[in-house]
Formats: structure tokens, C-alpha cells, sequence
């Protein structure tokens, strides 16, 4: 049985690496928060997404701050940022981009599209059609596009932050589940509390926050981070229990599609992302269980009984959790 002593000492990543991990994170989180008030989970939620190389989907109703939050986080990192108006008309090759013939040349040439950049906002993407959506899929996985048979690496860091109203379904197209599983994490901001909303019309009433932000951070330190990040310690037990977690959701009675493998390895860089920005050099079972449910629950397809009994995803995923036993590691 691996202990934590033992895990320290197992691949761990250097002291000063997960210090100048916690000062950076620290500057791009005051950042965030100083636009998006009274939300610290939410921000959290989207830096460790960042670190463990995922995308993130943000669904909530309208004017809770879902661009807001993606604008602030694209402007507090000094990288190339794209957004992206997702409609009915979009082309694919507005996104992917396209091979144009050139006179002089008399050849053709790749004009690179809107997703050529390192972080990539897609507002209400579900307003897209399906076409369009699964223009992102490779971008997404494998962090490249591939036009007229030629592949085209995307810049890195890589990472796509998409919005969606779930409320206001009149002219949508709901995300197939070969998309929803390419985010790692999807998150709602909710309305906030009496003061941060005041405090919200003190901050907003005259200009946006917005035009005051300045970087705090380069990409080439999210990508120092992410190296240190990939260091975290896993140990057997625990991989065996995001394992377990996954699993379950495939065997439940109440869904009628479970995560996929890919969503156990996303739990498991999540995991690895959240202990580096606690400050520690190993995963414990806590990080897995707090993010069983913004890892998993929008992966997920429940039975019309489930539905009937008006129980959520997030709901299954919770009790699932709890049902199962907490893996046993020496200290």
C-alpha cells in the first residue's frame, strides 16, 4: 500500500514548481474574481481546467456572466484569444478555415480559421448546427485540424471555453454526446448573492471591468504549469478509484449511457490539477470525489424513470459516489 510519505517522494514535482504554480494561479484568479464577483468555486473550476489541458463548457440562463467569465480568463493570460459567435448560417470552414487558391502563387493557400488561437471562445454553441459543432471535434482531441487532407497544428496552450443557455431551446441544436464528452468539466455560475450583485453595480454601473483588465500571466507559464501539473502523484489505489467512480455510472439503473474511458482520464487530470492548486505534490480521494460531478454529470443520459422521478445526473453521480468506499492509503 503506496503511502503519502511514499507519494511525495514518488514523481513528485519540484517544491519551487508547484510555489511559482501557486503565485501565478493567485495573480489569474484575483484577476477573474475582480470581474466575475462573489463566484471563487466557479473560477477555480475553469484554472483547473486550464491546467490539466481540458475545455470548458459553461451552461447557465442568460446575463449570469457565462462570456464574461471566458473573456476574463482569455484577458488575464497574455495569449491569443478568439471568439467566436456560434449561428444558424456558421460554416465549418469559418472555424477550421480553408484552402484559397492564390493568383501569384497558382497554388492554394491555408487561410488558418477562428480556431487558430489559444484560447477559443464559442458563445452559445449549441446555436450552431450540428455540422458545424463537429468541426470543433478534432480540434478539441487531438489539438490540430485537418483541411483538404493536411493536418495544421493548433497553437499551445490549447483551450476552448464554449457557452450555452439550456433554458431557451427555440432554434438550438443540443450537443451531440460525441461533443459533450470532449469537455472536461461543465459548470453553471448560478445568480449570485444579494452583495455580490450590489457590489456587481458598483463595479459595472459605469464601464466594464473588462476594458480595465490587464494580463497577469504569459502562455509560456500555463505551459510551465501544466508540466508540473502532469507531475502530480497518483497512487494505485486511487487510480483504481477513478476507475471505480467511472464504472459505476455504466452499471447504474438509472442511466441509460455512462463515461467513457475518456472521462476517467479526465477525472484523473482534473484531480491532478485541483491537489497542485491546493499546494500538494500528490491526488487524494477528495479531489476525485469533488469532481465527480462537473466531470461526469454532463456526460451522462438518464432513463425515462430517472427523468420521471426528476433526479438529475449530478444527482446519480453524488449518490454513486457515496455508495462507493473510500480507497484506504497509509499516512
Amino acid at each position: 500500500m503506496t503511502t503519502f510519505n511514499e507519494q511525495a517522494s514518488l514523481g513528485q514535482p519540484r517544491a519551487a514548481g508547484l510555489a511559482e504554480l501557486g503565485a501565478v494561479v493567485e495573480r489569474i484568479r484575483s484577476s477573474v474574481e475582480s470581474v466575475i464577483e462573489g463566484k471563487p468555486d466557479v473560477v477555480r473550476l475553469a484554472l483547473t481546467v486550464l491546467l490539466a489541458e481540458g475545455h470548458l463548457l459553461i451552461e447557465d440562463v442568460p446575463g449570469v456572466g457565462k462570456t464574461m467569465l471566458a473573456k476574463a480568463l482569455g484577458r488575464s493570460v497574455d495569449c491569443t484569444v478568439r471568439r467566436i459567435q456560434f449561428t444558424p448560417d456558421l460554416l465549418p470552414s469559418d472555424i477550421t478555415g480553408t484552402s484559397v487558391f492564390d493568383q501569384n502563387r497558382r497554388d492554394f493557400e491555408f487561410k488558418p480559421g477562428a480556431i487558430f488561437a489559444q484560447i477559443v471562445v464559442g458563445d452559445e454553441i449549441n446555436r450552431a448546427s450540428p455540422k458545424t459543432q463537429s468541426a470543433l471535434l478534432e480540434s478539441m482531441e487531438e489539438g490540430q485540424v485537418t483541411v483538404d487532407g493536411t493536418s495544421y497544428p493548433l497553437p499551445s496552450p490549447f483551450m476552448v471555453v464554449a457557452t450555452q443557455n439550456p433554458v431557451e431551446m427555440e432554434g438550438t441544436y443540443p450537443l451531440p454526446e460525441a461533443q459533450r464528452d470532449r469537455f472536461m468539466v461543465r459548470i453553471s455560475i448560478g445568480y449570485p448573492s444579494a452583495e455580490a450583485e450590489l457590489q456587481m453595480l458598483d463595479v459595472h454601473g459605469g464601464v466594464s471591468p473588462l476594458d480595465d483588465l490587464r494580463p497577469v500571466a504569459h502562455a509560456d507559464d500555463i505551459e510551465k504549469l501544466i508540466e508540473v501539473v502532469r507531475g502530480v502523484h497518483v497512487a494505485d489505489e486511487l487510480r483504481r478509484y477513478a476507475v471505480a467512480i467511472v464504472g459505476a455510472t455504466r452499471t447504474s439503473p438509472e442511466l441509460r449511457l455512462g463515461a467513457s474511458p475518456r472521462a476517467t482520464l479526465h477525472l484523473l487530470r482534473a484531480a491532478r490539477a485541483a491537489a497542485a492548486l491546493d499546494g500538494r505534490q500528490y491526488v487524494i480521494p477528495d479531489d476525485l470525489q469533488a469532481l465527480a460531478v462537473p466531470v461526469l454529470a454532463h456526460r451522462l443520459l438518464p432513463t425515462a424513470e430517472t427523468q420521471l422521478g426528476r433526479r438529475t445526473t449530478e444527482q446519480v453521480v453524488r449518490d454513486l459516489v457515496m455508495q462507493l468506499p473510500i480507497p484506504r492509503l497509509g499516512r
